[in-house]
């Protein structure tokens, strides 16, 4: 058997470096950020909005009271010229947007929402590196997609009738939009009924899924442990997706699907000029796939069981569209989302009983809130994530002469989340707002202030560079 000797030839065995209790809890609380932003939903149906707000509240002082100490307490010093100043200016202009705002109420309770998110967005850039995000996101996500397969199936199996909000009673005959879980879990599989998860919401849970299963894509790709149990959340995920049914989510999959395609194949280019071929090649696909969506658009939606109109959009973009053009420069004032109890906004698009609270399209809700002003600053934020998530996925790790390093697949995770975003933008608000707005913040930030997975100041507390946060002695 093998002894420690009196003369020992190398240093004696020690225990391997271990992260402190308060960066573990810090990692835990940016999970419950996360994924109290995605499920935003569920503290509103949960607690009620009294409740929820000061839940929501609470964590946005929570944030406030971790972060400060830790921004004074720092080596190295914040890096304020990388933050996303375009983003930044948005949330100016919307808080610039109270001088002329037709909904002053509105405008300044909606700001503070995009200015938490905003904030904790910056937070989770900044005290997380690469691979803490993505395995936040991962918890978060897991967290959302276990608690809508049990309160379906609580509702399905035991209730045996659908829930409400804060659950209250059932009236008779209500519009099933009222609902927060329908309970259609168990139902026919020649026959089955959308799916609204924890979020009770079945659009935003197939976005949600969608979101899961990249993060879990890529998490796998990276090594992560575990691959079977990843594998088993990846095909809950799917199920959950394919049973929202969002046309929407079906899109954006198809979309992800394509730009992962085109990252693989350009990382494969060896020259310039075979980048400049491909870079060809996919305008041309672009170009033409465009062309077929508008072409067979009636086709491809009759598919899927939707109209022309997308299932009523067309009439609330109509509506927007002709409020907007009372404003066209600087719009009617921030709202985001609309206050249903709002003069302004109260019966004004109403869609199965419930007045609606944003356009379907982020772009005509920047234009209504904002005008042509915000539309241009908006368009500044995602031209900006698009151009730097682009060349962080499909460009090697370099920082020196070295030009053979392998590719991070950590590196996939903006991209693909940026194309979700935008196709998502297409129908829904949620990119400009809560959930949505903090992804593009964090990743605006993590973007400039992180080039390079596992390298530089932000990157600090990656594994290979623990001791910087290792207990003291």
């Amino acid at each position: 058997m093998t002894q420690l000797s009196r003369y020992p030839v190398a240093d004696p065995p020690t225990a391997p470096e271990r992260e402190t209790t308060g960066h573990l809890l810090l990692r835990a609380y940016a999970v419950l950020v996360v994924f109290s932003a995605f499920a935003h939903s569920f503290w509103w149906n949960l607690l009620g909005f009294a409740g929820g707000a000061a839940f929501l509240g609470a964590l946005t002082l929570g944030t406030v009271a971790i972060w400060v100490p830790r921004l004074a307490r720092r080596r190295a010093p914040f890096p304020w010229r990388r933050l996303p100043w375009l983003a930044l200016g948005y949330v100016g202009l919307a808080l610039m947007s109270l001088a002329w705002s037709s909904w002053a109420a509105t405008t300044a309770v909606t700001w503070l929402l995009l200015a938490a998110a905003t904030l904790q967005g910056v937070f989770l850039a900044d005290v997380l590196t690469w691979r803490e995000l993505l395995r936040c996101l991962e918890i978060a996500l897991r967290w959302v997609m276990g608690l809508s397969v049990l309160l379906e199936l609580w509702v399905a199996a035991v209730r045996h009738r659908p829930l409400l909000p804060n659950f209250t009673d059932v009236p008779p005959h209500p519009d099933p939009h009222w609902y927060w879980v329908r309970g259609n879990l168990l139902d026919s599989v020649l026959d089955p009924g959308r799916l609204q998860g924890v979020v009770g919401n079945a659009n935003l849970l197939g976005i949600l899924c969608l979101l899961a299963l990249i993060v879990f894509g890529v998490r796998l790709a990276d090594r992560a442990p575990s691959p079977v149990v990843r594998g088993v959340w990846m095909a809950v995920a799917a199920f959950l997706l394919l049973r929202s049914g969002s046309v929407t989510t079906l899109v954006a999959l198809v979309v992800v699907a394509v730009v992962l395609g085109a990252i693989l194949l350009m990382r494969r280019a060896r020259s310039p000029r075979e980048r400049t071929r491909r870079y060809a090649l996919f305008a041309a696909v672009v170009v033409v796939g465009a062309a077929l969506a508008l072409l067979l658009r009636d086709r491809l939606l009759a598919l899927v069981g939707r109209g022309g109109d997308l299932t009523g959009r067309g009439a609330i973009w109509s509506a927007v569209l002709d409020r907007a053009a009372e404003r066209p420069v600087v719009g009617h004032g921030f709202a985001s989302p609309w206050l249903p109890w709002d003069p302004a906004f109260d019966g004004w698009i109403v869609d199965h009983g419930i007045t609606v609270f944003h356009a379907h399209d982020m772009w005509l809700d920047v234009f209504l809130q904002l005008g042509a002003l915000g539309v241009l600053v908006v368009l500044g934020v995602f031209a900006a994530l698009v151009w730097r998530a682009w060349f962080f996925a499909v460009d090697r790790p370099r920082w020196d002469i070295r030009a053979d390093r392998p590719y991070q697949a950590v590196a996939l995770l903006p991209p693909l989340v940026v194309a979700m975003l935008l196709v998502q933008g297409l129908t829904e608000s949620g990119p400009i707002m809560l959930w949505g707005w903090m992804l593009v913040v964090a990743l605006s930030f993590k973007i400039k202030a992180a080039p390079l997975v596992d390298v530089g100041a932000g990157e600090a507390s990656a594994p290979e560079r623990r001791p910087l946060r290792t207990r003291r002695r």
